[in-house]
């Protein structure tokens, strides 16, 4: 007998449907690639039975949520912009998974029931990571758990990024990406005007990619007029576009998804990961028209969420679903383009893994 997970029975995925689409979504991979998580590096294949959320966060410091407030709130300011309500993670109610490793091992093997397979964390240097805690949560829970490396927005940076040069921060970003391990550089940020430190940043990311092969996934602010500057300068560092995702567009409520259909001419992902919550009513239109322009193989979906990370499954793929996406689209969406983004051959030997 086939066992559903909450997800599949939520889409309506019976024996025959769950059986059909893993069929349809067999797909190949460099030889000698892998996807680098915490503990292991594995193949592509191995994680083929569940969905890969590309943008979530296991742990972030207790007042990052206040931070992210004041750096937008400064941003809508610059841009002449009301500055009430400036977006930011909502703050927790009730117990915090984030202080409790015991609370996160339960939130991890809920999101496996509800079928995710893999988890990426986009926690970086400077917003209250603690990589230990992570190593502990995803050790206990079992669920594959891929890290992100690098550095985020400026207003985040730790204070000595600003004094370095450009090669110096290469040399950080290839240290963490082999004491984590890594298996992507993300999220790399900027808010809508890009800094001359973020840029350097983000030049920075594009030689440690040469180094590495890791992918990239970004951070763009609101509206997410930095989304194609992101790519550009990525590029101009030798990129390859294939191997980049452009995050949070779901806050570039654009009907004609110019700016979304450019990236994915370009070969790069857009990131649709703020997903099972508030914005779904304005994203699910435009991942449809995407959908409808032939790009579903670019897109990504996530939820960036510190807990429930099962929700963009259970609550913006039945959306999907209802607007006429098929289940055989949604699932090459949330199980193959994932696997596809963070799929690598590695340019460095991996370090043995720490408890």
């Amino acid at each position: 007998m086939v066992q559903l997970t909450r997800r599949q029975a939520i889409l309506g995925l019976g024996a025959a449907g769950l059986a059909a689409p893993l069929a349809a979504s067999a797909q190949t991979f460099p030889e000698g690639a892998i996807i680098r998580t915490l503990f292991a590096d594995v193949s592509p294949g191995a994680l083929g039975g569940g969905a890969t959320l590309f943008h979530e966060h296991l742990s972030l410091g207790p007042d990052f949520s206040d931070r992210f407030r004041a750096a937008s709130a400064a941003v809508l300011k610059a841009q002449g912009r009301p500055t009430t309500g400036a977006a930011a993670p909502p703050p927790a109610t009730g117990p915090d998974p984030m202080r409790d490793v015991a609370l996160m091992v339960e939130e991890l093997n809920s999101a496996r029931r509800d079928g995710v397979a893999c988890i990426v964390d986009a926690g970086l240097p400077g917003t209250g990571m603690d990589i230990d805690f992570i190593r502990a949560a995803a050790r206990m829970s079992g669920l594959p758990v891929v890290k992100g490396a690098g550095f985020y927005t400026e207003p985040f940076y730790p204070k000595e990024v600003a004094a370095m040069g450009e090669e110096q921060i290469v040399q950080a970003l290839l240290r963490q990406a082999d004491d984590f391990p890594a298996g992507a550089f993300g999220e790399i940020g900027s808010w809508d005007e890009i800094t001359a430190t973020e840029r350097r940043v983000f030049r920075a990311v594009g030689k440690a990619h040469q180094a590495t092969n890791l992918p990239v996934f970004t951070h763009t602010g609101i509206p997410g007029k930095s989304a194609l500057e992101q790519l550009d300068i990525l590029e101009d560092a030798g990129v390859d576009p294939r191997r980049v995702a452009i995050g949070h567009l779901g806050n570039l409520n654009d009907p004609q998804v110019y700016v979304h259909k450019t990236i994915c001419r370009r070969g790069a992902y857009v990131g649709f990961d703020r997903q099972g919550g508030n914005f779904d009513a304005a994203v699910a239109p435009l991942v449809l028209a995407l959908i409808d322009a032939g790009f579903a193989d670019h897109l990504l979906i996530s939820g960036d969420a510190s807990r429930g990370y099962g929700r963009p499954l259970t609550a913006f793929l039945p959306k999907l679903k209802a607007a006429g996406a098929s289940d055989e689209v949604l699932h090459r969406i949330t199980v193959d383009n994932p696997r596809r983004f963070l799929a690598f051959k590695p340019k460095r030997p991996r370090r043995p893994s720490r408890a």
